[in-house]
């Protein structure tokens, strides 16, 4: 086989991650004209290339404007998914899809609405006729966040996007996940779902405790029809929510901060997994961690 030969060959195969197995199957048939079936897996185990498991494989991708799933969406593109970028902000979810490497479609909706959250879903069936990972990234804290300065309407709209909005995506995807027999839902919890702070304030505190719940209910109601359900637990990561901090949050704070990157390989790592594998909850937190050092209550009064 000479060098021309594999040149071809190494720039047909890499352009195959985006082909159905079948035509991956056809590249083998083509070259066994004029190399050894041999020759070519050496070349593929050279080459390194993406796992056939992960191509064509569609991820739904709630809160994808920004943060976390932002970060989450562009990283399982480059993994070989057709992602699906959900959120409130048509424009920055446009934004994003730029930034993706491959299939990458726009669906606007608000998870606090379920006709909205049903709608999106069904098209992406349509679209698709699948979904293999839910990643449910969609939330929000409120500035005025503890008992003594809650409303009742900032507590509610935390609830409904925080937690309801998790159940509407997961209940829908479930029951498909449970006719493929097969999928992965990663629900983006927090440090606050499983350790009571007011840093967050009671109805953060109080979502995300409740998105634990559901996430490991999953697991267990769901399991034995091949779904599995991991609820991802940050720390403080340097995302837009930051914003909404009673406190500001410096710039050399932020910097030590998980970073949304780090939470998107995570999710990628979760993604790759073998089917027979559950990881039901991972936390992950700053080397340096501010929740370990004093100062993080000064939000609340003194008097």
């Amino acid at each position: 086989m000479n060098s021309n030969e594999i040149t071809i060959l190494k720039k047909i195969v890499d352009d195959s991650d985006r082909l159905i197995a079948p035509s991956f199957q056809f590249i083998f048939c083509y070259f066994s004209f004029f190399v050894k079936l041999s020759d070519i897996s050496v070349i593929l185990e050279n080459f390194k290339f993406k796992e056939i498991t992960m191509v064509n494989k569609v991820a739904w991708i709630t809160g994808a404007g920004s943060g976390i799933g932002e970060a989450s969406a562009i990283k399982l593109s480059e993994e070989g998914f057709i992602v699906v970028l959900s959120g409130r902000t048509k424009e920055a979810l446009n934004t994003v899809a730029s930034k993706c490497k491959g299939q990458a479609s726009v669906k606007p909706l608000d998870v606090s609405n379920s006709e909205d959250v049903k709608g999106v879903f069904q098209n992406i069936i349509s679209d698709y006729g699948r979904i293999d990972v839910l990643v449910a990234s969609a939330g929000l804290n409120t500035k005025n966040r503890n008992w003594h300065n809650v409303s009742e309407e900032d507590f509610d709209q935390v609830i409904k996007i925080d937690l309801n909005g998790v159940f509407y995506t997961n209940r829908l995807v479930l029951e498909k996940m449970k006719e493929q027999r097969e999928g992965l839902i990663i629900n983006i919890s927090s440090w606050a779902g499983k350790y009571v702070t007011t840093l967050t304030g009671p109805a953060y505190t109080a979502a995300k405790h409740g998105v634990n719940a559901l996430t490991e209910g999953i697991n267990m109601e769901a399991g034995h029809f091949g779904v599995r359900a991991c609820a991802i637990c940050p720390g403080e990561v340097a995302t837009p929510i930051l914003d909404k901090r009673p406190i500001p949050v410096s710039k050399e704070d932020k910097e030590k901060m998980v970073q949304p990157e780090d939470c998107a390989e995570t999710v990628a790592f979760l993604a790759k997994l073998p089917p027979r594998v559950c990881i039901n909850e991972i936390t992950i937190s700053p080397t340096w961690n501010r929740l370990y050092i004093a100062g993080l209550t000064d939000q609340i009064p003194k008097k």
